[in-house]
């Protein structure tokens, strides 16, 4: 009993601890802010849960800057319309809306396959969408949400397209994976032989696993595309907290009161997209100078776990076995 109160409680309590360590930092630094980008004339990107919030931020920009732009959601009616306001502010925008259920391995590869009948480039990836504190449940295909949703749909997303990014790369304008992750990580842990969490379920902490899972995989996907030799970076991106409608899960008293804060203290989308958009599209990130993890518009440093390569591989080679990829 005692065990299972722990397991519940304190996620919760050092989540919300860690939150309030991230509000203070952003009460007392300047949010930050996207420097001059170049065109993106010919580049094409795909933007996971681009239909609002930071995912929206991040294609208003990028359609602003010449790129044809895919944003792939489940929310068909909200992807349509965030279409329709960009290209009402930008006439010459190139935007468009696919279905893409991150829940759905089904529907992952056929946006995947969809794609690829077309014979485009892929020149960003952008891994935005997410679920955070829902309740405990499954996908379609039987992994926890936040695993099945935040992690496990994108690492078959980005696998299913890497041989379209690694085409479009090339010396001096490599293609880029750039995955959302959160400080939440920096609590996480990956427990392999339990990565659906059904041991004392905390939907807190399976969200920090997931995003700890999501670092693993964009460091490992780095090495492996510069060990051979291919023109694709991957990075993890924190935009700190950011007031969208991603804390709608939250109990009504936290919910009330983040509501009240998240005016005073949390980032605008706007703001929170401009990691995410330097990590995309910033010229200074071309070769070497990819990868990492970036937060507050900066390479920034993280916990000593993401970087274990161990837990890098096995986190890899089982995520393929679930997916069926090997």
């Amino acid at each position: 009993m005692l065990s299972a109160l722990r397991s519940y409680l304190l996620p919760a309590v050092r989540l919300y601890l860690l939150g309030l360590k991230v509000l203070l930092v952003q009460l007392f630094s300047r949010p930050p802010r996207l420097p001059v980008m170049p065109r993106q004339d010919g580049k094409v990107a795909i933007v996971t849960g681009g239909g609002r919030g930071i995912g929206y931020e991040v294609v208003r920009h990028m359609a602003r800057l010449g790129a044809h732009v895919i944003i792939g959601g489940r929310d068909e009616q909200e992807g349509l319309a965030a279409v329709r306001r960009i290209c009402e502010q930008y006439k010459e925008a190139k935007v468009e809306f696919k279905k893409l259920d991150l829940a759905s391995l089904q529907s992952v590869r056929q946006f995947a396959q969809s794609f690829k009948e077309r014979d485009l480039p892929l020149n960003i990836l952008v891994n935005n969408a997410g679920v955070m504190l829902v309740p405990e449940g499954r996908t379609e295909d039987g992994f926890e949400q936040h695993f099945g949703i935040n992690y496990l749909g994108h690492f078959l997303l980005t696998w299913l397209l890497l041989d379209t990014l690694k085409d479009s790369g090339k010396c001096g304008h490599v293609s880029r994976v750039v995955s959302v992750s959160s400080s939440a990580h920096r609590i996480g842990e990956i427990r392999l032989n339990d990565l659906n969490s059904c041991q004392h379920y905390s939907a807190h902490a399976a969200y920090c696993h997931s995003k700890l899972a999501q670092l693993l995989f964009s460091s490992h996907l780095h090495q492996e595309m510069q060990s051979g030799g291919f023109p694709v970076s991957s990075c993890a991106v924190d935009p700190g907290m950011v007031d969208t409608s991603l804390y709608r899960h939250l109990g009504t008293p936290l919910r009330l009161a983040q509501s009240v804060i998240a005016g005073l203290l949390f980032r605008t989308p706007a703001e929170g997209a401009a990691t995410v958009l330097s990590a995309a599209l910033s010229p200074v990130l071309e070769g070497d100078c990819g990868g990492g993890y970036w937060a507050n518009g900066h390479r920034d440093v993280t916990t000593l776990l993401t970087f274990d390569p161990q837990l890098q591989l096995s986190l890899w080679e089982i995520s393929l076995q679930l997916l069926g990829l090997q």
